[in-house]
């Protein structure tokens, strides 16, 4: 098997299972217990949160725990939301369904919630944002960081200039961006950012929320206090060790794994070339990439290819409704049904080696020839 869809999951690095290890039972106790064990375990949870706060630039007191990406995303909209019954709120047309699904939720408690689109390489435009604000209405703008399926990074630092500009905070899905180019939540500016464990070598089931000092959000589950009262219950304890490592482990190896993965991401679309030189063509081509991340069109159907090329795992789009994540942001750029079903993304990750690109390569160019025979 080449697996080539890094976007979807992540392998849990060895040295992260090895980090988790002892708190499986040998250190099983809960933080905020009396005895010295118990402490013990507190303060390797609190080393995990700062591990997350090396990686992501802020103060340990910033990073919330989560049990994902997708609570994550949950917590920094309705979060902000609070108990307003309504309210204007302003999300890209590229966003995860962990956001756009949630929007839908505040829609039904009377919500105005309007969609910006993005151009024809998937960049949504600040100023189209700005011109969007609704003076004393907009409460929240929520932009993703990255694409899972074109890659393309959006330009969050200028739309949060913008959105504070009118006092409106923004918040930034960064799931798919960390572990792949080096990301500082002070430089981007946005008020809260999302961050998953599984999608850079970590457990899954766990995540967290940058939350900027100072801004006021909302619980939405009610219990304990625990993280600074925004989520109760008993921690995960295994888990945020193992995202702890993982955050360290991104960080030391981000900026190497970048330069590695956009030169492997510039391989395979150079051999897709060669292999089939008026049968594909890639999405976003001129647009800022993650560097791992590459969607191609064939001139054959992508799920049929996928069948054939059996050892190779990628992701494909479908276009049955509802649209899934992928289908959503082909369609947001311009595609049509038929480009959209001939649509293949490929996301390389740290153990992707050149001879599994050269083979992916042969696969994908032989199954989308016997395809369009």
């Amino acid at each position: 098997m080449i697996y080539l869809d890094f976007n979807r999951t992540t392998p849990i690095a060895p040295s992260v299972l090895e980090a988790m290890q002892p708190f499986w039972a040998e250190h099983f106790m809960l933080p905020g217990q009396e005895h010295p064990q118990a402490q013990a375990v507190g303060e390797a949870v609190e080393h995990a949160r700062e591990c997350v706060a090396i990686l992501t630039g802020c103060d340990p007191f910033e990073v919330v725990f989560t049990s994902g990406g997708t609570e994550a995303n949950n917590l920094g909209v309705l979060g902000v939301a609070g108990d307003h019954q309504a309210g204007h709120l302003l999300i890209s047309a590229v966003e995860h369904d962990a956001v756009t699904m949630t929007s839908e939720k505040l829609e039904q408690r009377g919500w105005d919630v309007e969609v910006v689109p993005c151009d024809g390489s998937g960049w949504v435009d600040p100023d189209e944002v700005q011109s969007r604000i609704r003076p004393g209405q907009t409460r929240l703008v929520c932009v993703q960081l990255a694409n899972a399926t074109t890659g393309v990074v959006q330009p969050v630092r200028e739309i949060a200039d913008r959105c504070h500009n009118h006092g409106v905070p923004l918040h930034c899905d960064g799931v798919q961006a960390f572990g792949k180019m080096p990301v500082d939540v002070v430089q981007l500016r946005a008020d809260t950012v999302s961050i998953s464990g599984h999608r850079m070598y970590g457990p899954k089931g766990v995540g967290a929320l940058y939350v900027r000092r100072g801004l006021d959000l909302s619980p939405m589950m009610f219990g304990d206090p625990r993280e600074m009262g925004l989520r109760p219950g008993s921690e995960n304890i295994p888990s945020l060790i193992g995202l702890g490592a993982a955050s360290n482990l991104a960080a030391r190896c981000c900026v190497d794994a970048a330069n590695n993965l956009s030169e492997l991401r510039d391989r395979f679309v150079a051999g897709l070339q060669s292999a089939m030189p008026d049968a594909m063509s890639v999405v976003a081509e001129d647009a800022e990439r993650l560097p791992n991340t590459v969607s191609v069109q064939l001139n054959a159907n992508a799920k049929a290819v996928q069948r054939i090329a059996r050892t190779l795992v990628i992701a494909t789009a479908r276009s049955e409704s509802p649209p899934d994540e992928m289908t959503r942001a082909l369609k947001a750029i311009g595609c049509s049904d038929s480009e959209v079903n001939r649509t293949l993304r490929i996301s390389l990750g740290w153990t992707t080696s050149r001879d599994q690109i050269d083979r992916a390569v042969d696969l994908l160019a032989e199954a989308a020839d016997t395809c369009a025979a």
